[in-house]
């Protein structure tokens, strides 16, 4: 067989159900042994979208997303998609056809170093130089792409060994589980957290690729214990816990940081630092800080870790949760009431513009609490973080390990295919959607049902937010859009206007209903953003 069709047999061992990419020269034989595959080719309308649906897709399932290129600018309009699912830690592989290696010593038509290009920003950078080694290679990046921590790889493929023929296999795929930690080890953690007076948990998204949800939600209650969860472990413990606090990472003294002042002890469970910096959390570094993750602690002078454990998450907290002494009460309730009053403020405001607050509680109120938000990167992703209730992991998604605009769209595609029992909605502001909206003729040509709900300032109204607190004035943050709902109208799908076509509730309603794509244009009153930052910063540490 050609080494191309060995490639997609090894794709088909490791599980891949589908590959997102554009069709170009150099990935011919893929593309031709892909129609005898099993494996499903979603053709994109943009190399990034189609990494945005493979990043999307592998953090929803913790298998690898795989997106597919030509080379030299269809590899390069790969990279952030790539670097977004390498820094988010979502398991991801990368294909990229490449010139036939005669051409690869010297300067030639659209040639890059893609595996040079491509090593910084992955896990793994390979180039397949014969096709013997095809198996080894395809089954190191999803080896690698899914250990923890999982991320990004990436494969460049030569036409001309595509083409070569061999007899080799796929090789079999041998499922890896996180190690024990010492009963030793676990008694000294137990130690530390009974005689803390006031321990708080800070939750990250390795609980989430842990599965280690529902261990931590048992672990914080029988303990007693408050846990903050960064935006990307938004739902690792649900709303409705008495221990939650909601989100950490708003980078101002919101309610979280209070409780992050009050702690002696923070307990770091499957926590990332790029998540969240420890020197927003952390700034005197006099706390004990207590590392639970499957790898050890990265480096930094803000997370220097006293004890900690490196195992199975969680099997690592029933384990203290047997040993640990609860605390008595809760010093942080007071600080979860007053999120929750702050999220109830504006439930019956009947203004256009539409605060974010309003925005944000019609839209809580119209899904189901297993339906599914990606947000994109902006103004209100900081409002989604704070303020959208999830009572289950992966029901909101948000990027803030590389935080790249543009994912909405696209990373709504594919949490549809990867959950069409549930309604998808996209949450984006104008600017994102404008990044990646080409990506409508895809889901419309895949009849796939979702909704994008754009919240339109006609400006990058996350970088006015910080002008406006730094400066006192913006810099060149101002453009104008198309009409939205003619623009969704010209790919075949429904749009809406709030205020011409009813309220936002009402809206919601429709759309969630139709069998379609449907583009609902919000106005968004962001004059609200400088009232949270004025309010946050009037905000006293708890006695």
């Amino acid at each position: 067989m050609k080494a191309a069709e060995l490639f997609v047999r090894c794709l088909e061992n490791e599980g891949v159900e589908y590959v997102f990419g554009v069709p170009g020269e150099e990935n011919l034989d893929v593309m031709d042994a892909l129609l005898d595959s099993r494996v499903r080719f979603i053709t994109t309308r943009h190399e990034q979208g189609a990494a945005f649906m493979a990043d999307v897709y592998g953090r929803l399932t913790g298998r690898a997303g795989v997106c597919l290129s030509t080379l030299g600018p269809g590899a390069t309009n790969l990279v952030t998609g790539v670097a977004d699912a390498n820094l988010d830690h979502a398991p991801l592989v990368a294909v990229a056809g490449q010139a036939s290696t005669d051409r690869l010593h010297k300067e030639s038509h659209q040639v890059l170093d893609l595996q040079q290009m491509f090593q910084p920003i992955t896990k793994y950078s390979s180039r397949i130089l014969e096709p013997g080694i095809v198996p080894e290679v395809v089954r190191k990046a999803f080896k690698l792409a899914q250990s923890e921590k999982t991320g990004a790889c990436f494969i460049e493929f030569p036409e001309n060994v595509a083409e070569m023929a061999t007899d080799e296999a796929p090789l079999p795929v041998i499922t890896m589980h996180a190690p024990h930690p010492s009963d030793a080890r676990v008694a000294e953690v137990a130690d530390v957290i009974s005689n803390a007076r006031a321990p708080m948990i800070l939750a990250g998204h390795g609980v989430v690729r842990a599965g280690a949800s529902e261990a931590l939600a048992a672990f914080a209650e029988k303990l007693r214990i408050p846990v903050a969860n960064t935006f990307m472990a938004k739902g690792v413990i649900p709303f409705r816990h008495p221990m939650a606090l909601g989100s950490a990472g708003l980078q101002a003294r919101d309610h979280v940081a209070l409780g992050f002042d009050k702690a002696d002890v923070i307990i770091c469970i499957g926590y990332d630092l790029v998540e969240y910096h420890p020197h927003l959390w952390h700034p005197g570094r006099d706390r004990c800080i207590v590392h639970i993750a499957q790898t050890p602690a990265e480096v930094d002078s803000h997370y220097s870790v006293r004890t900690g454990l490196v195992g199975d998450i969680a099997e690592s907290l029933r384990r203290i949760g047997d040993l640990a002494t609860p605390q008595q009460g809760n010093p942080l309730r007071r600080l979860r009431q007053a999120l929750i009053d702050e999220m109830n403020e504006h439930k019956d405001d009947t203004c256009v513009p539409v605060k974010p607050q309003k925005l944000i509680w019609d839209l809580r109120t119209a899904l189901d609490l297993e339906d599914i938000v990606i947000c994109d990167v902006g103004a209100h992703k900081m409002w989604m973080a704070r303020m959208f209730r999830c009572e289950y992991p992966n029901t909101c998604l948000i990027s803030n390990g590389f935080a790249s605009m543009g994912i909405a769209v696209p990373g709504a595609i594919a949490a549809k295919l990867v959950a069409p029992q549930h309604h998808v909605v996209a949450v984006t502001g104008d600017a994102g959607f404008m990044m990646n909206s080409q990506e409508i003729e895809t889901a419309m040509r895949l009849k796939l049902p979702l909704v994008i709900l754009i919240w339109n300032d006609n400006a990058y109204g996350l970088i006015e937010w910080k002008q406006m607190n730094r400066f006192g004035r913006p810099a060149h943050v101002d453009f104008t859009n198309p009409d939205f709902v003619r623009y969704a109208e010209a790919f075949g799908a429904k749009g809406y206007r709030v205020g011409e076509h009813g309220s936002l509730a009402e809206i919601l309603q429709k759309a969630l209903a139709e069998d379609t794509v449907t583009v609902i244009d919000c106005p968004v009153d962001y004059s609200e953003n400088l009232k949270l930052t004025q309010k946050l910063g009037e905000l006293v540490p708890l006695e």
